[in-house]
């Protein structure tokens, strides 16, 4: 069970990256994995976030610390994908994703993505279908 103000903070976490990606045409899709995408968040649950682009500039942990705030605690590469987790002042830890297109390939699904999208998600940016298309192949 989360509070209601850890809800709200983690809303106000994913209004502040999808308006961030809906301002860059290179960002073609954002969405939110995991226990916050199922529902089943708790109050040590971190926030899972994936940006799609073909910009690695977006992977420098400062675009992360100037758009959210805090300290970056973690960076890891899950090939392809960047991780970035950030520590926020509240101490809500937000884990951005940074990927290119091909994570999100549908022919074939990669066996990391379609995990990781089975496991819950919830598209919020998705200007071109890429991410509903994914969704689909992916069995969701």
């Amino acid at each position: 069970m989360v509070t209601l103000a850890w809800s709200r903070e983690v809303c106000s976490v994913v209004e502040a990256v999808v308006g961030w990606a809906a301002e860059r045409e290179d960002v073609r899709g954002v969405v939110v994995v995991g226990s916050w995408a199922r529902g089943t968040a708790r109050m040590d649950s971190d926030v899972d976030i994936v940006v799609l682009t073909g910009n690695v500039h977006y992977s420098v942990a400062g675009v992360w610390t100037g758009l959210l705030g805090g300290e970056v605690v973690r960076t890891a590469d899950w090939c392809p994908l960047r991780e970035i987790r950030v520590r926020r002042p509240s101490g809500l830890v937000v884990e951005i994703g940074v990927a290119p297109m091909s994570w999100a390939d549908t022919e074939p699904v990669d066996v990391g993505t379609r995990r990781v999208i089975s496991d819950g998600h919830r598209v919020v940016h998705d200007p071109a279908g890429v991410l509903a298309r994914l969704s689909v192949a992916s069995g969701n």
